[in-house]
């Protein structure tokens, strides 16, 4: 199960492959992470979904990731005295408190923090963006609008504000209790949608405790405003491509998620590239020439993992979706151009001797030529540190913690396996090549490089490399 491509692969599972059987094909295919979205799924089919999870990792001795998507706030408009009106530009449209039905004049708004937080100017985008409408008089429990984009509007709608920051945290009643019990289920990553502000991962990362990555979802211009704040507080993060092109033009996305892609790299952060990736695969068997350069970029660009949504979860073909994921990631990979391209993108290591030492490590594997990167991680950050710097040999991670070998299944080019700890220098090195040599990265003759943290266990204090030499009988030497 060793996979042929350094880009991980995350699945949404849904109604077409939530049975065990296609789960398996789908991590056959390639699918590394299963995410399960808590806008779709109860606490029963969560429950359920991880065990038949864990029964296909059994199957197949594979790490499997398990990704848990928040709901977030789904702000939404009432209902209509018909179900439905006809919007039309330069009309006034008024948004308010009371909670009869609408017509084509007003409807009711059933977020308090709307009223309050909306300002004279600002835009609401309804239906996905495609009604716009501009303030132009707030107050008294009450936003009057001017149609600028018009349009049929229904019942429950939803709701986008680009220009305003609301006084409501993302986390909701609902999430909260989603969150708990996707922690109590052994989840690997909780992923929380509409991030606006620091104060959001925060939130989170006081509930989880460790127990799980918090991964913060970018798709709301307030989130990108404040970027990097945000990035240093969460474990990765996620370009959520279909708001964001909602709540921001849509010409600016490609440049956002390049944009995006880099500061993960400068930070060692993990970042995960999502929405319409392969959109035409949900009715058809094949992909658009354009889809496929959409994914290649995100290979090429050096993201960690590339997202299938719709397509893997309610599409026709889900299992072809991955495939040809699969087939188009390995492609990129051994493209002339690809080495040269995440080369360029290479950051400065912090002054802090693990990044030191993980730049060094990738430096010497490439001048020597050696077989493979071992990185000996509790925690996961050293091994993390040996992906940001995106080496051309395969970085294999060992682990006590399967914790720790199941979160590693969404970072770039790392090979998990679980280990018991070292016992002394000798031991580290023996069982480093004897792996290499059992996970087919190395044979008898070849050469690795080890990195660890002495004295051995130590989580996150990288600060040795060895070279070591793989005997006949996959034992090593240094």
């Amino acid at each position: 199960m060793r996979r042929l491509r350094r880009v991980k692969i995350v699945a949404t599972l849904g109604p077409a492959s939530q049975d065990e059987k296609t789960i398996e094909e789908l991590a056959r295919a390639g699918a590394d992470v299963f995410r399960i979205n808590m806008s779709h799924a109860s606490h029963e089919l969560l429950a359920q979904t991880v065990t038949r999870i864990r029964n296909v990792e059994k199957v197949i001795k594979h790490p499997l990731g398990i990704l848990v998507d928040l709901q977030g706030p789904k702000l939404r408009v009432g209902k209509f005295d018909g179900g439905s009106v006809m919007l039309t530009a330069g009309a006034t449209f008024t948004l308010d408190n009371s909670p009869e039905p609408g017509n084509v004049n007003r409807v009711h708004l059933p977020h308090p923090e709307i009223l309050e937080a909306v300002s004279v100017g600002d835009r609401l985008l309804l239906d996905d963006g495609k009604i716009e409408l501009r303030a132009t008089r707030v107050g008294g429990g009450s936003i009057e609008t001017t149609v600028v984009h018009s349009g049929k509007l229904s019942d429950k709608k939803g709701v986008s504000l680009p220009d305003t920051l609301l006084s409501v945290g993302a986390l909701t009643e609902k999430d909260h209790a989603d969150l708990l019990k996707a922690l109590e289920n052994d989840a690997d990553w909780i992923a929380l949608s509409f991030v606006q502000r620091p104060e959001d991962i925060i939130d989170v990362r006081k509930i989880v405790q460790g127990r799980a990555g918090v991964m913060a979802k970018i798709e709301k211009p307030q989130a990108v405003e404040r970027l990097e704040e945000i990035i240093k507080l969460c474990d990765a993060f996620m370009i959520a491509r279909g708001d964001l092109g909602v709540e921001m033009p849509l010409e600016q996305v490609p440049g956002l998620q390049k944009r995006m892609i880099r500061i993960a790299r400068r930070y060692g952060k993990p970042v995960v590239v999502a929405t319409q990736m392969l959109e035409s695969m949900i009715t058809s068997p094949v992909p658009t020439r354009a889809e496929v350069s959409d994914v290649s970029i995100a290979v090429f660009e050096g993201a960690d993992a590339i997202m299938l949504s719709a397509e893997s979860a309610s599409g026709q073909y889900p299992v072809e979706a991955v495939t040809t994921m699969n087939k188009v990631a390995v492609a990129v990979e051994n493209d002339v151009n690809y080495r040269s391209i995440i080369r360029a993108q290479m950051t400065e290591p912090e002054a802090t001797a693990a990044d030191a030492i993980s730049a060094a490590t990738r430096q010497v594997a490439e001048t020597l030529d050696l077989a493979a990167i071992v990185t000996y991680t509790s925690s996961g950050s050293t091994a993390i540190r040996a992906a940001r710097e995106r080496p051309s040999k395969p970085i294999l991670a060992l682990s006590p913690n399967y914790r720790t070998v199941r979160r590693l299944s969404i970072v770039w080019g790392i090979h998990c396996v679980e280990t018991e700890d070292a016992v002394n220098l000798e031991d580290m090195v023996d069982r480093a090549c004897v792996i290499a040599y059992q996970e087919g990265l190395a044979r008898p003759g070849d050469r690795i490089a080890i990195t660890a943290g002495i004295p051995l266990g130590t989580p996150g204090a990288t600060n040795m490399l060895r070279i070591a030499f793989v005997r006949q009988d996959g034992t090593g030497s240094s």
